[in-house]
Order: structure tokens, then C-alpha cells, then sequence
């Protein structure tokens, strides 16, 4: 640079207190600790921004969720399982706008934010470089990032969980001075919240800590931390318990009736289901689709042998109990999902999956370590390539989900677009086949006349049609139900990949 061209020096002035304040509040500097998870959490929101937000619409249960809140409909129909925590988490935006981007663009942004918290919650327990590594394993998987922008709760489940074993560790952990007061306070929760966005992964969540805090001897000189394993659940589960007593006859009805929907909880040995599931079905159910796709599930059936070994050498570095807790309560998550559930989601074991990256990330910290200098390099390269050629079949996955969901908007908006040029226009009511995401993105209210859905009847239908819109859908060239026979048909579009439908609508509903 020339004497011309360079920048003249400006005088050195003292920094005031707020300056420096606001440097340290606006900036990481490489070498703080809080760099690398800073810059995973970026890395793992501008993925979301770039690959799974754009163009991507509402599906069945988001559309449940929203429609609570907000959203382009109104409510639809809570089945006895759902929680309303996901629509508490999206409310801010869903009740100020019906747009799907900024939903999306909005839980990104958080997402990123709740990976980067709950890996930072960890840094007292274990090293920085591990934790990176973990996060790092975690968010590129494909169900992580597909389900980042989503309004679903499984992944906000594995946030919560994390922190709530971090938080766990902290709070047993000898105290040191103004160290660790916010651990207990995070412990209840962190649960609390995992129990608000579903009941069930609360309790398999809150069962081996509470365990942990009461069977291990150097743990149970923290009776609060028990206590806040006990009130954390019970305040999580509160809305939807008051819920089962004020719409579902009381708590063991809901409870019952959600076993029904989810098709009778039972013995079930469903893990050959999750492994197909892998290879891009966000819902496999019933799951009697071939394994035709192996290699989507080759990391699934290493990663029990990373996190053997992810022990073992966190017991070498006397970081063994957080590696056992973190496995326990992963197992804890995950069984209910593998052994009581007819079917598989790969949502599912989100929250296991994200602990039983601590000790794979321990395993890869050690073998990289037990490396001589010489050989480093090499072994650097290897590990390298094998995980570019991971993340390469998690973004062939991920494209895969990711273009069904864009498929489902264009389906629906279309389907959407020609009800209102038929004259079915909010005001109004949809049921029949996919009657909750046809009334979501019609703007309309759905209503089943049968199934797990239930909530009107033929002659409820034939009422409301004499003071709005309705239309009753059902594939292309069916009969109609009884009370529509003589309703005028219309013909709907398909999108590529989509079944066509026919809707049904009174004779008075004018385009």
C-alpha cells in the first residue's frame, strides 16, 4: 500500500466503559471460548436460510400447530397427543403474520440461537473443542437441519434436553464461588419446557436424572436439585393436564385416548423402521417400505460404536460421569420411540441423538489426539473425507425432504386457489381428504366427520353449509359422501407426486 493510499492514524483515545462494554457484547475475538460454538450456531442457521427455508410450505401437524396461534385458518381440531408448546414457541410471529417464510426465517434464527445455549451451558463440564465437535455432529444431520425452521417440538425437545443434563451437571458439581447459580434455576426449566412441548419426552427426560440425584452418593447432597427435577415436569405438564380435564374427560381419558391415536402403545420392536426412516421419510407409518437405501443409515449403526468408545475415553480424561449421564438419558429418550411405537419418525430421537453426540464427539477427540505428530496430518485428512462423504448423504437426504415440502405448498396452494374460484372463501369449511391442509391454506376451518379427528357430523356439515362456504374433498372420481350427492363437483390440480382430488360443493356457492 502507498503512502497515498493508506489509511491516516487517528489519535489514541482512552475507551470509555461503556465502549469496551459494548465491543465485548457485539463481538467474539477468535480466541474466545465462546468462538467456535458461536460460529457452528451461524454456520448451522445460514445452512437452514439457504437450504430448507426457501419455498418450503406448511405440513400436516405445523399446520395444527399455527392454526392455534395465528396462521391463515382457523384453529383446527387438537387431537388428544398434541401439546401446545410449539405454538407457544411460534406465537410471536404467528399471530402477527400468516406468511410460512417468516415463520420459518424467525425459528431458524432461534434454532441457531438454542444450539449455540445449550452447547454453552456445557462449558464448565466439558471442553470447548469437544463440544464444537458434538454440535457440530448434531447439526449436520439432515432431520437437524430439516427440522430447525419447522414448527415441530422434537427438536426443541433436544435442545431442552441438553441443557437440562448440562444444567444437572452443574448443579451437583462442588460448588465454586459465583459459579453456577443459574444451574439449578436452568435444571427445572429446561425440563419444564422439554415437558411443555411433549409430556412424554418430560418424563423420560426427568426419570434417570432423577435417578442420577438420588442413587449416586455424591450427588444426593443437592436435595433442591431433586426438587427442581420434580417441579420442572409438573409445571411442563400443567396446561396440557388442565386441558385433558376442561375437553377430555380428565387426564386417564387423554392419556388413553392419545395411546389410541398413536395406535395403541405397546411392545413394539420398531427400530428396523427408524433405520428405513432415515433415508428421508419424515413419517414411516405403517413403515413396510424396502431398505433400498443402506448408506443413509451407515452413520446410525456407528454411532453405538463411537459412543462405546466415547466412554472409554472420557473416563481416561476423568470426564466419565458426564459421558454416562449423557448416554443414560439418551437411552431414556430414545427406548420409548424403539420398543412402544408401531412406527418410526426420524423426529423422534432428535433429543437422544443430540446427547449421544457428546461422547461420539469424545471418541473423535481422543483418536485424533492418540495420533502421533507425524501421522496427524494424515489422520486429519482421513477423518476429513470421511466426514465430508457423511455430510454429502445428509444433503442428498435433506434434498429429498425438503423438495416433498415444497411439492406439499404448490400442491395446496393450487388446490387452495381453486376452491376460492369456486366460491369457497373464508368464512368457510373443509373436509374430506386432507381436510386440515387444504383448510389451512384455503383460509378455511376443517372439521372430520370420522377417525382420531372426529369433531363434526354429517349433519353439522349440511348446517354449516346453509351460512358459509364449505366443500367436502374426496380422490378424483369417488362418490361423494351422502349429504353432498348432490353437491356440484369441482375438479382440483395436482401438483408433480400428488394424488388428485375432486371437492364437493353446495349448489348455492357461487365462484
Amino acid at each position: 500500500m502507498s503512502p497515498l493510499t493508506a489509511p491516516v492514524p487517528r489519535p489514541s483515545l482512552p475507551d470509555s466503559a461503556s465502549d469496551v462494554r459494548r465491543r465485548r457484547l457485539t463481538t467474539i475475538p477468535p480466541s474466545h471460548p465462546a468462538f467456535r460454538p458461536a460460529a457452528l450456531a451461524v454456520l448451522f442457521t445460514l445452512a437452514q436460510l439457504a437450504l430448507v427455508v426457501p419455498g418450503s410450505g406448511l405440513g400436516w401437524d405445523e399446520s395444527v400447530y399455527v392454526s392455534q396461534v395465528g396462521g391463515n385458518a382457523p384453529p383446527a381440531f387438537f387431537s388428544a397427543p398434541r401439546a401446545r408448546g410449539i405454538s407457544y414457541l411460534v406465537a410471536p410471529v404467528a399471530f402477527l403474520t400468516a406468511s410460512t417464510t417468516a415463520i420459518r426465517v424467525y425459528l431458524a434464527l432461534l434454532s441457531g440461537a438454542a444450539l449455540f445455549g445449550a452447547l454453552w451451558i456445557w462449558r464448565r463440564v466439558l471442553p470447548v473443542p469437544v463440544l464444537t465437535v458434538a454440535g457440530g455432529l448434531f447439526a449436520g444431520l439432515w432431520i437437524t437441519l430439516f427440522y430447525g425452521p419447522r414448527v415441530m417440538p422434537n427438536l426443541w425437545c433436544a435442545f431442552g434436553a441438553l441443557a437440562a443434563v448440562g444444567c444437572f451437571l452443574r448443579a451437583v458439581a462442588k460448588p465454586r464461588a459465583g459459579q453456577g447459580r443459574a444451574a439449578l434455576p436452568g435444571l427445572g426449566a429446561a425440563v419444564g419446557a422439554v415437558t411443555l412441548l411433549r409430556p412424554a419426552d418430560g418424563f423420560w427426560l426427568a426419570l434417570p436424572l432423577l435417578a442420577a440425584a438420588l442413587l449416586v452418593p455424591a450427588w444426593r447432597r443437592r436435595p433442591a436439585v431433586s426438587l427442581a427435577l420434580v417441579a420442572g415436569p409438573l409445571l411442563g405438564a400443567a396446561p396440557w393436564i388442565a386441558e385433558a380435564h376442561a375437553h377430555y374427560g380428565g387426564l386417564t381419558a387423554r392419556l388413553r385416548r392419545a395411546g389410541e391415536i398413536q395406535g395403541h402403545l405397546g411392545w413394539y420392536m420398531s427400530v428396523d423402521d427408524h433405520v428405513r426412516a432415515l433415508a428421508g421419510r419424515t413419517l414411516c407409518r405403517p413403515c413396510d417400505v424396502p431398505w433400498d437405501q443402506p448408506v443413509t443409515a451407515l452413520w446410525w449403526f456407528l454411532l453405538p460404536v463411537a459412543v462405546a468408545a466415547g466412554i472409554a475415553a472420557a473416563f481416561r480424561a476423568g470426564r466419565g460421569a458426564p459421558a454416562v449421564l449423557a448416554t443414560v438419558t439418551a437411552l431414556s429418550l430414545a427406548a420409548p420411540y424403539l420398543f412402544t411405537v408401531g412406527y418410526a419418525a426420524p423426529r423422534f430421537l432428535l433429543p437422544a441423538y443430540a446427547l449421544l453426540a457428546l461422547p461420539a464427539a469424545e471418541a473423535l477427540a481422543h483418536a485424533l489426539a492418540a495420533v502421533r505428530p507425524a501421522r496427524r496430518p494424515l489422520a486429519v485428512g482421513l477423518l476429513t473425507g470421511l466426514l465430508v462423504g457423511h455430510l454429502a448423504v445428509q444433503y442428498a437426504v435433506l434434498s429429498k425432504a425438503v423438495a416433498h415440502s415444497r411439492s406439499t405448498r404448490a400442491q395446496f396452494t393450487g388446490i387452495a386457489a381453486a376452491l376460492h374460484g369456486a366460491g369457497v372463501r373464508p368464512p368457510c369449511l373443509v373436509s374430506g381428504r386432507e381436510y386440515v391442509l387444504v383448510g389451512y391454506y384455503a383460509g378455511c376451518a376443517s372439521r372430520a366427520v370420522g377417525g382420531h379427528d372426529a369433531a363434526i357430523t354429517p349433519a353439522g356439515i349440511t348446517a354449516a353449509a346453509r351460512r358459509m362456504p364449505v366443500a367436502v374433498l374426496v380422490a378424483a372420481g369417488a362418490a361423494p359422501p351422502a349429504y353432498a350427492r348432490t353437491w356440484r363437483p369441482v375438479r382440483l390440480p395436482a401438483a408433480p407426486g400428488w394424488d388428485r382430488y375432486d371437492a364437493y360443493v353446495p349448489p348455492g356457492t357461487t365462484p
